[in-house]
């Protein structure tokens, strides 16, 4: 997942992994020091939530934006 600056440049967030339930999805942060993407932690100490709870977790952490 990718999110789109104002100037239109993208910055990688996330990656999704499909668990095999759909509202349940791996979750892994782009390390950009590292250039890569790791598994993580949601804020509910999990390492899988809703797509929703994943996106909301890097906006929040890359971007500043507080979850709604």
């Amino acid at each position: 997942v990718s999110g789109e600056l104002k100037d239109g440049e993208q910055i990688p967030l996330c990656r999704l992994r499909f668990t095999g339930v759909l509202h349940t999805w791996g979750f892994a942060l782009y390390l950009a020091s590292r250039d890569k993407y790791q598994d993580n932690f949601l804020p509910t100490g999990l390492p899988f939530g809703s797509p929703e709870d994943c996106l909301d977790c890097a906006c929040y952490l890359y971007l500043g934006d507080e979850p709604a």
